[in-house]
C-alpha cells in the first residue's frame, strides 16, 4: 500500500485518474472590458451550450469513449467521468449496452456578472435520472478560444434548491472566494469541511452529508474481520477552485471539491468485501489483504451571511476515481 496511502502509507501526492486544465483564477487572456462586471454570458450562448454538453455526454455514456466528451467536462465531474468511462470502456469495450440518453428539461439558467476570467453559469433542470430532483450544474471557461465544461454536477430534492439573488435584468450575483460578508469565505470551505470530516467540531450544521456521515464512518471503522481508515483533502486550485452565487437571503451557495481515500483492510482468516468489476477494472495491484478506494466528490454548501452561522453541505456527487490493492 505504501503507493497510495500517506498517514495510512502512502506518499502525500496522488493524482485521481483526471483530465487537468490548470484554469487560473486570474485568467490567461486580454480580452477588452475583462476588468468590467459583466454577465459572463448570453442566456442564449449558455442554452447552447448546455445543449452541446448534452449531446455529448450521452455519446460518451453510449460508447465508454473518453473522446466523446472530454472537451466538455472539467474539474471534479471531469475526474468521476473520467474513471466511469474507463472502468466502463474496460468491462464493456463494445460500449454501454444499459444506455438511456440524459434528458433534461425546465432548465432554469442563472448567468452571474462579474469582472474577469474564469467565467461560469450555472443551470439547473428537471432529469430523467432521478425523479423529482433538479439536476444543477456549474460551467466554465478561461477563454473565449475554450468551449464551456462542466466542472460542478450536484442534485437537489425539487424544492430544496435555494433561490438565487437576481438583479433588475434577471442577473445572478457571483460571490468573491474571500467574501468576508459571509460565514465562511469560499475559498475555506472545502479545506474546513475536511478537517470536520477527519475531528468533528463547529461550523457545519448537522446532516446527511456531516453528523450522519461520521457517524457511518465511525461504525465502520471497526467490524468484525474489517477495519477501515479514512482521509479527506481539500482540492482548491486550477478546474478545483470553488464557485459561488448569492442567494436572496444574503447568503451563498458555495459549489468545492474534496478528495477523499478510504482503506479497508481484512483481518488474518478474513475476506475483503466483494470488488465490483466496474473498480476493478480501476484496480491496480492484486486485493489479497487490502484495498483503498480514492473518491472525487462535488459539493454544495449553503453559506449563511454576517459574521457566524453554521454551514449546510447540502448536496453532493462523488465517484471512485482510483483504486489499489494489496
Amino acid at each position: 500500500m505504501s503507493k497510495v496511502m500517506n498517514r495510512l502509507g502512502r506518499p502525500a501526492a496522488m493524482a485521481a485518474a483526471a483530465v487537468v486544465l490548470s484554469l487560473t483564477a486570474s485568467g490567461c487572456v486580454t480580452v477588452h472590458g475583462e476588468l468590467e462586471v459583466v454577465p459572463t454570458t448570453t442566456r442564449a450562448s449558455a442554452a447552447r451550450a448546455l445543449d452541446t454538453f448534452l449531446a455529448a455526454y450521452n455519446k460518451a455514456d453510449k460508447t465508454y469513449e473518453r473522446s466523446a466528451d472530454a472537451r466538455y467536462v472539467t474539474g471534479a465531474l471531469g475526474a468521476i467521468d473520467a474513471a466511469k468511462l474507463k472502468a466502463g470502456r474496460t468491462v464493456s469495450p463494445d460500449g454501454n449496452a444499459k444506455h438511456t440518453p440524459l434528458k433534461l428539461t425546465d432548465t432554469n439558467i442563472t448567468v452571474p456578472k462579474k469582472a474577469g476570467w474564469p467565467r461560469w453559469f450555472v443551470t439547473d433542470s428537471a432529469n430523467n435520472r432521478v425523479a423529482g430532483s433538479r439536476w444543477v450544474m456549474v460551467f466554465t471557461r478561461n477563454a473565449e478560444s475554450e468551449p464551456w465544461a462542466v466542472s460542478y454536477l450536484t442534485l437537489f430534492a425539487a424544492g430544496k434548491l435555494p433561490a438565487f439573488k437576481k438583479d433588475a435584468d434577471g442577473w445572478g450575483e457571483a460571490v468573491a472566494a474571500d467574501a468576508k460578508d459571509l460565514a465562511m469565505p469560499p475559498k475555506d470551505v472545502s479545506a474546513k469541511y475536511a478537517a470536520y470530516m477527519k475531528d468533528g467540531g463547529d461550523g457545519f450544521a448537522a446532516g446527511a452529508y456531516t453528523t450522519q456521515w461520521r457517524e457511518t464512518r465511525k461504525k465502520n471503522a471497526s467490524r468484525p474481520g474489517l477495519a477501515t481508515q479514512y482521509i479527506d483533502e481539500p482540492l482548491t486550485s486550477g478546474d478545483y477552485a470553488p464557485v459561488a452565487l448569492r442567494t436572496e437571503d444574503g447568503g451563498a451557495l458555495v459549489f468545492f471539491t474534496t478528495r477523499r481515500y478510504e482503506k479497508q483492510t481484512a483481518s488474518t482468516g478474513s475476506d475483503l468485501p466483494a470488488i465490483s468489476p466496474s473498480v476493478k477494472a480501476l484496480m491496480s495491484g492484486d486485493a489479497k489483504q487490502s484495498a483503498t478506494y480514492g473518491y472525487v466528490s462535488s459539493q454544495a454548501a449553503a453559506v449563511p451571511a454576517g459574521a457566524s452561522g453554521d454551514v449546510g453541505v447540502v448536496a453532493r456527487v462523488e465517484g471512485i476515481t482510483t483504486a489499489e490493492g494489496s
